[in-house]
């Protein structure tokens, strides 16, 4: 198996990337741990001091609750898994606090973490106060995996086969009405012969639009069972090659623990 670096907008943040020598079953466990078994920071309980604003406590905990945290993932470990056995400490979770008065707009950047690598990815509104009203919060925030809630998850992962596409140009005589019918311009016409744009050919989805305009069954597609295009756009909390590193040592030491208690049931 290979990994090949393929596209970042630099915008959203999705990466596109080819996986090559490999098969459907290992893609999709890799699309799925990254998406549910990858840690990340989140805010898991809310301690409200004060709150005359127009939202209930339970609105403004939600909201805090899906705020995208920085996560850093050497310094923290899952409560399941922390020496203080899920009790709570410096090692598994930390504390955020938030206070503001009226008029104006809260927002997630006025949360005051006690770790500097720990805070708000994006300054989203969390409440609206008019004059006399206030806010007061002490939040905790630990590690947490997407499975538990998608509040955790630090992506949206999904992929598709490799297309794959054959021209017979001395069997085509519609170059121009078959590169026309792709919606994703797969296709050029040079020198009055069809040929693949090289920069938009993983665009292709297989629609089969050209094979069915092409004369004569001069295009042929097929998927390679081998190869998958994946796109992962994250939240945040982690960059693209933290979550699918992070994701492949998950795998990784899964397969080490079934291979030592499928031993252990063998012997």
């Amino acid at each position: 198996m290979d990994i090949e670096f393929l596209h970042e907008n630099k915008k959203t943040g999705c990466v596109t990337f080819l996986l090559n020598n490999t098969n459907a079953g290992f893609a999709n466990a890799l699309r799925r741990t990254m998406m549910d078994s990858v840690p990340t920071m989140a805010i898991e309980h809310v301690n409200f001091r004060s709150n005359n604003s127009v939202f209930y406590d339970e609105i403004i905990a939600h909201r805090m609750g899906l705020i995208s945290l920085s996560t850093d993932l050497k310094s923290y470990s899952l409560l399941a898994l922390c020496k203080c056995k899920g009790e709570g400490c410096a090692r598994c979770q930390l504390t955020l606090t938030l206070k503001a008065e009226g008029p104006g707009v809260v927002d997630a950047k006025e949360l005051k973490s006690k770790d500097p690598k720990i805070k708000p990815v994006h300054n989203i509104p969390i409440v609206k106060l008019i004059k006399g009203q206030d806010i007061e919060i002490e939040a905790t925030a630990q590690l947490g995996t997407g499975k538990e809630h998608v509040k955790w998850s630090p992506c949206l992962a999904w992929y598709k086969y490799k297309p794959e596409i054959e021209i017979d140009t001395t069997k085509n005589t519609n170059p121009q009405e078959t590169a026309e019918s792709c919606p994703v311009d797969v296709f050029n016409v040079e020198k009055g012969k069809l040929i693949i744009n090289k920069e938009n050919h993983l665009r292709c989805h297989l629609c089969g639009n050209c094979a069915e305009i092409a004369t004569n069954k001069s295009v042929k597609l097929h998927e390679n069972e081998h190869s998958f295009v994946f796109y992962v756009e994250p939240w945040g909390q982690l960059d693209v090659k933290e979550i699918v590193t992070t994701a492949l040592n998950i795998i990784n030491e899964k397969l080490d623990l079934f291979e030592e208690a499928l031993k252990n049931t063998t012997t």
